[in-house]
């Protein structure tokens, strides 16, 4: 019987746990239609963290970026249930200044960072996350990218996740969302953009330059029609990936991963595009550095699972063709 075996535990860099509760609805024929669902649930949710974070955790993920809107006192209802789930948890604690709903928003940057500040009082990590550049005008992201650079902060933002957010942008401000990003001040190694699905080559220059990271969450961009990541443009200009399962409609950092391998082998019809160990890394130690930690736990694997009976290379089985069921 082979030895089980133990590799660094998945990191879920970009997580918005509420959403949990939509899974299996059905929300709409577009994007924008499932947002009002989504805003429609947000008004009124009481999260049961405990169940969601429980279910990261069987299925690989040992430490989550939370990108959390839902107020105070819902972000120190996840950092307890992620600590009780043995998930390290940060708070990418999220500056709204318009639309969504008003549970969302602050009424000021100084609003937003007495906020951020006193989770931290509190002994729980965070990140500053402006929520996109349609909820936060330039002045709003001029500011939070300096108080995150000051501070040694991770940055977390939404761009490029679609065409009408473009749109918008360069109708507002002449410019595409990573453009704005970078001429407010917010892209550095700290920085981590979701998505990017829709990104162009100037913006993945910028994106390059600064040294950031893109958060792929395929499972998710799949079920709201995001698009597909342009990924071996992002390859070619160095940029750092990670993976995130967003609105939670599958939680399973595997398949992430066979997804975002799938992308890029359809895109330019190569099956090389990644090793095991660069997706592998880009599951842990690049979500890691993402979301600012250094230790993490690890996950066994059971080497004894049928899914990994007879195979010649157990880590090559898991990334090509395993669920999260051979995690023990």
């Amino acid at each position: 019987m082979p030895d089980d075996f133990q590799i660094p535990g998945f990191v879920n860099s970009h997580s918005h746990a509420f959403q949990r509760a939509l899974r299996g609805r059905i929300e709409g024929g577009d994007f924008w239609a499932w947002r009002d669902a989504m805003l429609e649930l947000a008004a009124g949710v009481q999260t049961d963290y405990r169940s969601v974070f429980a279910e990261m955790r069987a299925s690989g993920y040992t430490a989550v970026g939370e990108f959390h809107y839902l107020g105070v006192e819902e972000a120190r209802a996840a950092a307890e249930a992620a600590g009780g789930a043995g998930v390290e948890l940060v708070v990418l604690y999220v500056a709204y200044a318009r639309g969504g709903i008003e549970r969302f928003r602050q009424s000021s940057v100084a609003d937003y960072l007495r906020e951020l500040e006193g989770l931290q009082d509190a002994g729980i990590r965070v990140g500053v996350a402006p929520h996109s550049v349609r909820a936060c005008p330039r002045d709003w992201l001029v500011e939070l990218g300096a108080y995150a650079s000051e501070h040694a902060l991770p940055l977390h933002v939404h761009a490029d996740e679609q065409p009408r957010e473009i749109e918008e942008c360069l109708t507002e401000h002449g410019l595409r969302p990573i453009e704005l990003l970078a001429d407010c001040g917010c892209l550095g190694p700290h920085t981590t953009v979701v998505h990017a699905t829709h990104a162009d080559g100037r913006e993945l220059d910028l994106l390059g330059e600064a040294g950031a990271r893109v958060c792929a969450c395929p499972t998710t961009e799949a079920n709201l029609g995001d698009g597909f990541l342009p990924v071996e443009r992002l390859l070619h200009r160095g940029i750092r990936l990670c993976i995130g399962s967003d609105s939670n409609v599958r939680i399973d950092p595997l398949e992430e991963l066979r997804e975002l391998d799938g992308i890029a082998r359809r895109q330019s019809g190569r099956r090389d595009v990644f090793g095991v160990d660069d997706l592998l890394a880009i599951g842990s130690d690049e979500g890691a550095g993402s979301i600012g930690i250094e230790d993490w736990p690890e996950v066994t694997v059971n080497a004894s699972h049928p899914q990994l009976r007879d195979v010649a290379e157990p880590l090559y089985a898991l990334v090509a063709g395993c669920s999260t069921d051979v995690f023990r």
